[in-house]
């Protein structure tokens, strides 16, 4: 029994050490402090966005140097919560207390706005508490609404609803809490249904394909697609006492975990409620943090 056990534990200190921290990034001006960072993508130039709960909310920051570049945003939001950047390096973002989705060009130029304006609802022009976003190369994108509803919703690339599904409840196409959306080159749409602890997979129409529940898997609350692979950051139960989780993992589309990494606390290179990854062209991982943590941090394979 204790071979068994030294076994397992190895094998977690293996798959935990695949990646490193980057200490020191990013490169924070002198009196500026992060708020909660809700969330995080990487654009075509290896640039850095980043979504949080502060002053300048929206953060683009150099990849390699962790330099800051760009910011935005004072007075446009009420709380920051999701954040995608399309295929055009276009920026979109979701708030979850005014009830809407934006559109910015990588210049920070604000093309479409989506939703009224703390207005909540449940139709082609409302959302409740939206938590996210995800675009497709033609333009068509899709919302994860969210907190208030339970559902997903398709618009076409000039902002038209198209169609939605899902709605309350713990069964298959269901949601509780769908708080982080992604999409892969085959089309296929994965949802981190939080509260349900499950990622579900649908094609572009709604048709329900797949539902990953385990252990292993734990609460997803936010995910990203790069070359072919899944990255879901599993923030814990949301419970601010130890012991809790906080890790990222790596799974094929089928839903094999293939490496994970990280670990609850508050020290460099744990989580205390990760919130939202992202993955770089060059294999860089970026995961942010609500809640205590209130950073964004880098991560490098070893």
């Amino acid at each position: 029994m204790r071979k068994i056990a030294l076994l397992l534990v190895l094998g977690c200190f293996r798959a935990s050490a695949a990646y490193q921290v980057v200490h020191g990034w990013p490169q924070l001006p002198d009196g500026f402090a992060l708020g909660q960072v809700s969330g995080v993508d990487v654009d075509s130039h290896n640039h850095v966005w980043v979504f949080h709960r502060g002053e300048r909310p929206i953060l683009c920051f150099d990849g390699e140097t962790g330099k800051i570049l760009a910011s935005w945003g004072d007075g446009m939001f009420v709380t920051a919560h999701g954040l995608n950047v399309d295929s055009r390096d276009n920026v979109w973002v979701t708030d979850v207390g005014r009830h809407q989705v934006f559109k910015f060009s990588h210049g920070g130029e604000l093309l479409m706005t989506l939703g009224a304006k703390g207005v909540p609802g449940l139709d082609g022009t409302h959302f409740n508490r939206p938590t996210d976003v995800v675009v497709s190369p033609s333009g068509e994108f899709y919302v994860s609404d969210g907190y208030g509803n339970s559902r997903v919703a398709k618009f076409s690339a000039d902002g038209k609803f198209l169609l939605d599904w899902g709605s309350k409840g713990d069964q298959p196409g269901q949601f509780d809490t769908p708080h982080g959306i992604a999409l892969d080159a085959q089309g296929r749409v994965y949802v981190a249904d939080r509260a349900n602890g499950r990622v579900q997979v649908f094609d572009g129409s709604g048709k329900f394909l797949a539902l990953w529940k385990s252990a292993e898997l734990g609460r997803p609350w936010g995910m990203t697609v790069r070359d072919g692979f899944l990255w879901v950051v599993d923030g814990g139960d949301m419970n601010p006492k130890p012991p809790e989780r906080g890790r990222v993992l790596k799974l094929t589309p089928e839903g094999k975990i293939l490496e994970q990494f990280g670990s609850f606390g508050s020290y460099d290179g744990q989580f205390y409620w990760a919130h939202d990854v992202a993955a770089g062209r060059n294999g860089d991982v970026y995961v942010t943090d609500v809640h205590l943590g209130m950073r964004v941090q880098k991560f490098v394979k070893k």
